[in-house]
């Protein structure tokens, strides 16, 4: 009779017992699953909850947002932990700032998932989970800030150090190459030098053979002079004689020694002016008779 009457004033409420009934059902039915790991079944038993009853309450959210979070399926995830932040229960809400900041941590944001442990924290301070995580979260990013310090200071002892090699590499270039051309240089310079040397040579050899040339002619011309000299020595000689054997006899008139030269007057003169011209010459040839060079391979004393 009681449940008779809890049923007939439900009716006239208008409450519908089979709906409350169901949706029980389909609540103990998402946490055994939830209990077994079974997400799948959790999610399916959630999802109809919201969508097919119109259940909106925060620990349908937060769990149905569990289940999609062990599933990886963190946009669903997300999504519901976001609703459930709306709750008036900040135990709800400090876990889903929570797993909120946990996802962000997994994408990499980190500063957006410290700011959501702090709010974990701020909503709940008995949350032990989200303190662990914002501590540790908090280490993680002051190491990883020293880390880049110290990366940054690397590299920028790395690009000094490279840029200390590169500067040695382009000096000892410059340097092989200036090596290089001093040896193009001195290699040119020993060329020339030699080039020089032969062509000293061969114009001190050519002078030399001109000097020869020129002292064969000279010693030439001096014995033709010579002999010519020799000659007109022989002849005085020769003449002076005849003039002593004319000493020796009776002198004869200049008319009789002319006759006995079968000469005469006229060509007896031309012959002493003849005679008179070529002493002239010969005087003259003496005077402008060229020195001996002296020869430069020789020391002047």
């Amino acid at each position: 009779m009681r449940w008779l009457a809890l049923l007939i004033i439900l009716n006239i409420w208008g409450i519908d017992v089979n709906k409350i009934a169901r949706i029980n059902k389909l609540k103990k039915e998402a946490e055994m699953a939830y209990q077994n790991g079974e997400y799948d079944k959790v999610i399916a038993a959630l999802s109809m909850l919201t969508d097919s009853f119109g259940v909106t309450e925060d620990p349908v959210y937060l769990n149905l947002a569990n289940a999609y979070f062990h599933k990886n399926d963190t946009l669903n995830a997300a999504k519901n932990y976001s609703k459930a932040l709306e709750s008036k229960d900040n135990r709800i809400k400090s876990i889903a700032y929570q797993q909120l900041g946990v996802i962000l941590q997994q994408q990499n944001k980190m500063k957006e998932a410290l700011t959501n442990f702090k709010a974990a924290l701020l909503a709940d301070p008995t949350n032990e989970d989200a303190r662990y995580n914002y501590e540790l979260l908090k280490k993680l990013m002051k190491e990883q800030q020293n880390q880049q310090q110290q990366n940054k200071k690397d590299n920028k002892e790395d690009k000094k150090k490279d840029q200390k090699q590169d500067q040695q590499k382009n000096q000892q270039n410059k340097d092989q190459q200036q090596n290089k051309k001093d040896q193009q240089q001195d290699q040119q310079q020993k060329q020339d030098q030699q080039k020089e040397q032969q062509q000293n040579q061969q114009q001190e050899q050519k002078d030399k053979q001109n000097q020869q040339k020129q002292d064969q002619q000279q010693q030439s011309e001096e014995n033709k002079q010579g002999d010519k000299k020799d000659e007109q020595q022989q002849a005085k000689a020769e003449d002076t004689e005849e003039k002593g054997k004319e000493i020796d006899k009776p002198p004869v008139s200049r008319a009789e020694r002319l006759k006995e030269l079968n000469l005469t007057e006229e060509k007896a003169r031309m012959i002493l002016e003849a005679m008179k011209n070529q002493e002239i010459q010969y005087i003259q040839q003496n005077q402008r008779k060229p020195k001996k060079r002296p020869d430069s391979n020789k020391p002047d004393w």
